[in-house]
């Protein structure tokens, strides 16, 4: 830095100074005891000097101040007399007078002067002067130097550093809350730009440029204020834009050929940040040709070209793998048996498998997996299926959660079903999710001894919200749809599916329906608590097998109340050919033995009612027979002529 020379007309004021101190007695030069007379009228009037007559005027100390800088100046101002210098001792130099020496001799403005400063931008040459005196100068030994002060200066020529770069980005019409927040964020390039302009120093047009001039020079031409206001257009916020200057190690123009490059693979505008902050350093110093080395291995490994934006920018550590490191990971997956289609379909909707754990972390897992007896094919099913498996931990998630299972009674072959039909709930946290909705299903009343083998047949249960699904559920059930507070136990632990059906949609219409039929509240929490999945057929469905049951097989509602299964058999295959086979044989049967069984069975039932009825037509069933036939409900009744008749004559015409 160029040093600045004194000021010829400051010459001789000093010049005056230094003959009044020549005339001073010693006690008025003493180091600690400077006194001056003061006139009492005026602070400007001309002070009388030791040689004038004596006068009335009052001698107060002069402040420690301005005695210490009226001393250092006259002190580098006189000539060197060694005799003078070894009769006076020199005053200390403060550590503050130090720092604010080095501070100004730093700087690139001149501080704001008052009348009688001493810190009139003094020249390299007074600055060196009293550091030598001081000891910590350039002429001291190396053992001398004083670290404080290179340390000190070091913080000084930061801040002039920075100051620059806040210039050159208020020029760039950048506001002051953001020059002063982007700067805070790079630190490092702050030095590297600061090495730089030092560096600056020894090429020959910038021998006698001073360091600011030089650092500006340096910040311009490398062009990072453009760089800023490009990414800041490109939804970059200044952490992620500080994150990148700082990675960039002085190779900006790389960010932006990065960033360009990955518009082309469709990464969304303000996604562009987050993927190159999180790649890692290491991506700024590859080139192109290796990024387009991993997407084309991705493309021909099943994932969409339309895909490879939102794989990239949710997993951007895909960009800082080695091609042999995306292989293996690759290959780590289609081992399982994995086609191509899956495995780009499971990258697209869980990026963070292919990059965001370690190979023996997924090694690990896989074998945790596959103890529950899960082969390779169907592991790699299950993660094509639900690939968020993989970011579930071993000890945190799964390992708490199979012991829970034990407790409930749940088997292995049932973790395994667990596992196959519904693999989100091992995903699931344990002590805020299923927990409690199991202790709510005790406090209604299910038996803790069915609530595993319910769990298992209704994996599902378990994802529902207890706020928002299943406690609306089971209060509807005993508001609005009759069902006892004895049997609301029953109705969840038979039929937990109701939890999953809409009670606007489904349930609501459903008992609606019952209702016009001319079922009562009460009879119908009864049917529901017999057959609970009542509740879940479609309306279409019921209608027709309803109106069946009453137009063509002419049954009362009661039957229809004592077996409510009824609406669970199919009309095509079940309801009316069974029918037929009834009214051909002349035989009646409850809906339970008329439908219930199997065809086998079914065929059996009908073929002991006909020779009943052919032994009573004959005349060779005697009444005891006829009485126990009457007294158990529960067997086969036969049809009445009337009746048959009447089933014939509806059943044609339909």
């Amino acid at each position: 830095m160029l040093a600045s020379q004194p000021h010829h007309h400051h010459l001789s004021a000093l010049l005056h100074l230094q003959n009044r101190r020549n005339s001073l007695p010693p006690t008025i030069t003493s180091k600690r005891h400077l006194t001056l007379p003061i006139s009492s009228s005026s602070r400007h009037h001309h002070h009388p000097l030791p040689n004038d007559p004596p006068s009335t005027t009052e001698t107060h100390p002069l402040r420690t101040h301005n005695a210490r800088s009226a001393a250092l100046l006259l002190r580098h101002l006189s000539p060197l007399n060694p005799d003078e210098e070894n009769q006076e001792s020199h005053l200390p130099l403060l550590q503050q007078d130090k720092d604010k020496l080095l501070e100004i001799s730093l700087q690139s403005k001149r501080t704001p002067q008052f009348p009688g400063s001493i810190y009139t931008n003094p020249s390299s040459q007074l600055v060196n002067s009293i550091f030598r005196k001081e000891g910590n100068g350039p002429d001291s030994n190396a053992d001398e130097v004083d670290d404080e002060m290179l340390v000190r200066a070091l913080q000084i020529r930061r801040k002039v550093t920075a100051q620059a770069f806040k210039e050159a980005m208020k020029k760039g019409k950048f506001g002051i809350t953001y020059c002063e927040n982007l700067v805070s964020t790079i630190p490092e390039f702050i030095d590297y730009v600061m090495i730089k302009a030092v560096s600056m120093k020894e090429l020959p047009e910038f021998s006698r440029s001073s360091y600011n001039i030089r650092a500006e020079f340096f910040i311009r031409e490398c062009r990072v204020v453009p760089l800023i206001r490009w990414l800041k257009h490109n939804s970059l916020s200044y952490p992620q834009i500080g994150k990148l200057i700082v990675a960039s190690k002085g190779d900006l123009d790389h960010i932006r050929r990065l960033a360009e490059w990955l518009k082309t693979i469709h990464v969304n505008g303000r996604y562009i940040g987050v993927t190159l902050t999180r790649a890692g350093r290491n991506v700024l110093e590859r080139s192109m040709e290796e990024f387009d080395e991993l997407v084309k291995y991705l493309e021909d490994n099943g994932v969409r070209k339309d895909w490879m934006g939102y794989v990239v920018s949710r997993c951007p550590e895909i960009l800082a793998f080695s091609m042999d490191e995306l292989r293996s990971r690759t290959e780590f997956y289609l081992n399982m048996g994995m086609n191509k289609n899956d495995f780009g379909t499971m990258l697209y909707d869980c990026p963070k498998v292919i990059g965001y754990f370690s190979m023996g972390e997924m090694n690990q897992k896989a074998a945790y997996l596959k103890e529950f007896g899960l082969s390779d094919e169907d592991l790699g099913r299950l993660l094509a299926h639900k690939p968020q498996l993989m970011a579930c931990s071993i000890e945190d998630r799964w390992k708490p959660l199979v012991k829970y299972f034990y407790y409930l009674g749940i088997s292995k072959d049932g973790m395994r079903r667990i596992l196959t039909f519904k693999p989100i709930i091992f995903c699931i946290d344990l002590e805020s999710t299923i927990a409690p909705k199991v202790q709510f299903l005790l406090d209604i009343g299910v038996q803790q001894a069915v609530i595993g083998s319910m769990l298992t047949r209704f994996p599902s249960l378990m994802t529902y919200s207890l706020y928002k699904k299943i406690r609306p559920v089971v209060i509807f059930l005993l508001t609005r749809a009759g069902v006892s507070q004895r049997d609301i136990g029953k109705v969840i632990a038979l039929g937990p599916e109701l939890v999953g059906c809409s009670i606007v949609h489904k349930l609501d219409h459903n008992v609606k329906y019952f209702l016009s039929l001319g079922i009562r509240l009460t009879v119908l929490g009864e049917m529901i608590a017999d057959f609970p999945m009542l509740l879940r057929y479609n309306i279409d469905v019921l209608r027709p097998k309803y109106q069946y049951l009453r137009r063509t097989m002419i049954r009362p509602l009661k039957d229809l109340i004592e077996f409510p299964r009824f609406f669970s058999y199919s009309l095509e295959e079940r309801i009316i050919p069974r029918h037929r086979i009834m009214v051909e044989n002349r035989v009646n049967f409850k809906l339970r033995y008329m439908l219930g069984g199997s065809d086998e069975e079914f065929h059996t039932r009908v073929r002991e009612a006909v020779e009943r009825r052919k032994r009573f037509e004959s005349g060779g069933v005697i009444g005891e027979e006829l009485a126990s036939d009457s007294e158990h409900d529960d067997r086969p009744d036969m049809m009445s002529a009337s009746q048959l008749s009447d089933d014939l004559e509806n059943h044609s015409e339909d």
